[in-house]
């Protein structure tokens, strides 16, 4: 009886799977390689949670999120941080209005569908903070008063790994605002041969003339609906509550992952189900989620780090020692 009536509350995901597929074919045209990159940023869109992309000069970062952002038919709007950023460049500015003899709110470039900052370390912690209460409650406060903002709204923010010259340690209340942080990588021989046809074949046109809009505002806002009702079953909630537990008691790990990190894993999960066509979660979905979900939220030991040990590692020791769900 059990099985009948998922079976007729089975949600029609047909929609979503065909805007994903022309998503991300007109990603590729640009873009290659970086597939499951691709699909991480698409869980980010759809799990309604904001995305840090990290990864070295050069390997397509910025355009992966314009990219993105071109296939997606609503505001869009490019933050460059600097350190000599301040609040109001990002947020807006109240002046006064001499015919009126009122004060006007001027709102600045975060007031859009989607926003890429790029370089996000290089603003100083005053900037940066600016950004906690519009990440986390889709509002900005200035002057007494309150400004919400018009959804969908995400962000997207890059940072480079290995400057240390003129940049900030991003907080850790700032970084558990993203859902995700996804890890950009070199593209292999093949791939990058690739990439050189490419360009060469474009002849010097813009790769953002290629992109056609694939899907609007109103869309997302529905789609993001949809996956929050994913299904998924009791033993792979607990299982989420493990794995986020077993980093808290981890030796090699002085601040472990929050309650807000295993929502974020589940609502992950959801998304990254969807976007593969199931209405429903698996351990496979959890465990390709999860390293992206809660590395950048964990505070490693000083003798783990100076062994070179990194999150992602520590994250798959939690995974081997917890028996996976049947």
């Amino acid at each position: 009886m059990e099985s009948q009536k998922h079976f007729e509350s089975r949600i029609d995901l047909n929609e979503l799977n065909q805007l994903i597929s022309q998503i991300k074919f007109e990603i590729q045209k640009v873009i290659i390689g970086q597939e499951h990159n691709i699909d991480l940023l698409l869980v980010g869109l759809f799990a309604k949670g904001h995305v840090l992309i990290e990864g070295v000069p050069g390997i397509a970062k910025t355009l992966s999120a314009k990219l993105l952002a071109k296939t997606i038919s609503s505001d869009f709007a490019r933050i460059q941080f600097t350190p000599d950023l301040m609040p109001s460049d990002v947020l807006g500015t109240t002046i006064f209005n001499m015919s009126k003899s009122e004060f006007d709110f001027n709102k600045g470039p975060i007031f859009s569908n989607i926003v890429l900052i790029d370089e996000i370390n290089r603003a100083p912690a005053k900037t940066q903070a600016a950004l906690f209460e519009v990440m986390e409650e889709y509002q900005v406060s200035i002057d007494g008063s309150t400004y919400k903002m018009d959804e969908p709204f995400w962000v997207l923010a890059t940072q480079n790994p290995v400057e240390q010259e003129g940049t900030y340690r991003l907080p850790e209340a700032q970084l558990d605002r993203f859902l995700m942080k996804i890890e950009f990588d070199y593209p292999n021989e093949d791939e990058e041969l690739s990439i050189l046809n490419t360009k060469h074949e474009r002849k010097g046109n813009s790769e953002i003339d290629e992109i056609s809009e694939v899907i609007n505002a109103e869309q997302i806002k529905e789609m993001q609906n949809l996956v929050q009702s994913i299904h998924i079953d009791e033993n792979l909630k607990r299982y989420i509550v493990q794995i986020v537990q077993n980093t808290r008691k981890n030796t090699g790990i002085i601040l472990g992952a929050s309650p807000r990190a295993s929502v974020a894993v589940m609502t992950a999960a959801k998304a990254f189900a969807a976007i593969n066509g199931r209405d429903f979660v698996t351990p496979d979905d959890i465990k390709k989620i999860v390293a992206p979900v809660l590395h950048h939220r964990l505070i490693l030991t000083p003798e783990k780090e100076m062994e070179g040990i990194v999150a992602k590692e520590i994250i798959n020791q939690v995974l081997e020692g917890i028996e996976i769900p049947r």
